[in-house]
């Protein structure tokens, strides 16, 4: 038995030929539909399209060749099997019918065992050339739809990496855990991180001597020098400030050590850039300042509904921008926060024994791995808190300052004495550092303050 949903289409004006093919079709469980004429047998077709046709040759008005050649003419029908039944033995009749694009063709009397083993194989042949036609239609669109989702993503990934232009990985991370499309303003976590921020001296001045286009292009330059130290020592930048940069680092345990780093680093590429300053028009060497503080902060988004922005708040920034202001004061390029100095687990560089007895001023020493020294106890502007200042003047692989380095004890010794309130010992002291390094301004500050402790000058304060 065949399948019952499967419909034959017959068309012969016999009546008798159509009662009998259509009691030979049910009885194989077929499902016939009569048609006793060309037209009727289209309109029958264009109503329920056939799974299979048998067709009469010899017909009135129209025969079956012309059947054949209509319904071969509409898409829907091009691929239903047809077979031809006709009195017709000769070979013309047949190559008429193969043009036709009928699969087969029978001659009366029809032979019942061979209309129904070759409409048994073609409906399978036919149901196999769906199946592979739907396969490889099927693969196709898979294809298309793999091409389609693959050049989705390689744009989504192209969007991703320009949107990470202006969106650090590390702020999408924190708010954007399950992609850009969760970003909400207030996305925030608060946490303990390293600030840096650094600052062009005289910039206002260097304007004013060029065009803005030559400003623009050395600004990019610099910044992409500074912005390649910071990367290297797992930072990233907030935020581009004019001529200002507010970086942040947060790798924990680490990012206090890897905000030192970075600034050494940065102080290493401004020279690299300072030694191509002629062509970017500029008269005199860029100079910069960095302030380093660490403590607690959010990072999350801010703003409204209708525009956010990427940021990092907290008094750790405030005061970062704070100390980068002392650097003008006290003539250094990095001062950090003795938070930061101990955050980073850095001890300064082996004192003198004589000063390294002394218990009372191990805070103020420096010891490996970094070439600093204390500069002084604060209370930045705006601040209520007191803060130890130290000059960082570089690392023992990659020296910034060898002047300094060269008179580091003597101005230990100095500091010492210092705070000891012995201040013609501690006049002395500075006055051999700045014998020794005329350029040295934090030595001359603390000659003046001496000075003015012992009476002989007015001292000078922050």
């Amino acid at each position: 038995m065949s399948n019952p949903t499967v419909h034959i289409l017959l068309v012969d004006d016999d009546p008798t030929n159509l009662l009998l093919l259509e009691e030979i079709l049910i009885s194989e469980g077929y499902t016939p539909l009569l048609a006793t004429s060309g037209i009727e047998a289209l309109e029958v077709a264009n109503q329920a399209i056939p799974d299979l046709i048998l067709l009469d040759v010899m017909m009135p008005e129209m025969d079956g060749f012309e059947i054949c050649r209509r319904l071969r003419e509409d898409v829907r029908f091009q691929t239903v099997p047809v077979i031809f039944l006709t009195a017709l033995n000769d070979e013309n009749s047949r190559l008429r019918g193969l043009s036709m694009m009928g699969d087969d063709y029978l001659t009366k009397p029809i032979n019942i065992q061979l209309l129904l083993t070759k409409i048994s194989s073609l409906l399978r042949l036919n149901e196999l050339r769906s199946q592979h036609i739907q396969s490889k239609v099927s693969k196709q669109i898979k294809e298309e739809s793999q091409q389609q989702i693959a050049e989705a993503w390689e744009i989504n990934d192209y969007i991703s990496e320009k949107f990470r232009l202006f969106v650090p990985e590390q702020y999408l991370n924190r708010i954007a855990p399950k992609g850009v499309e969760s970003i909400q303003l207030g996305n925030a976590r608060e946490e303990e991180f390293t600030v840096l921020f650094c600052d062009i001296r005289g910039f206002s001045g260097i304007v004013e001597s060029q065009s803005i286009r030559e400003t623009f292009e050395w600004l990019n330059a610099f910044f992409s020098q500074m912005s390649q130290a910071i990367n290297n020592h797992h930072g990233f930048v907030d935020k581009f400030l004019g001529d200002a940069i507010l970086a942040v680092f947060d790798r924990v345990e680490c990012h206090a050590a890897d905000a030192l780093n970075a600034a050494i680093g940065m102080l290493q590429n401004l020279d690299e850039f300072n030694k191509d300053s002629a062509q970017y028009n500029l008269q005199k060497p860029i100079k910069v300042g960095m302030g380093i503080h660490t403590g607690l902060g959010l990072i999350g988004t801010i703003g409204s509904d209708h525009r956010m922005d990427s940021t990092v708040i907290g008094d750790v920034v405030n005061t970062a921008a704070r100390l980068e202001e002392l650097t003008k004061f006290y003539g250094c390029s990095i001062l950090a926060s003795e938070t930061t100095i101990a955050n980073a687990k850095a001890s300064f560089t082996s004192p003198e024994s004589e000063i390294q007895n002394n218990h009372k001023f191990s805070s103020y020493l420096p010891q490996k791995p970094y070439q600093k020294r204390w500069v002084d106890r604060v209370t930045p502007r705006g601040k209520s808190v007191v803060l130890e200042l130290y000059e960082i003047f570089g690392s023992l692989t990659h020296g910034l300052d060898q002047a300094k380095l060269n008179s580091l004890s003597c101005y230990n010794s100095g500091i010492q004495a210092w705070h000891q309130e012995e201040y013609a010992r501690a006049l002395d002291y500075f006055q051999q550092v700045v014998d020794q390094n005329l350029d040295d301004s934090v030595a001359k500050l603390y000659v003046e303050r001496c000075q003015a402790r012992m009476g002989l000058t007015h001292q000078h304060s922050y």
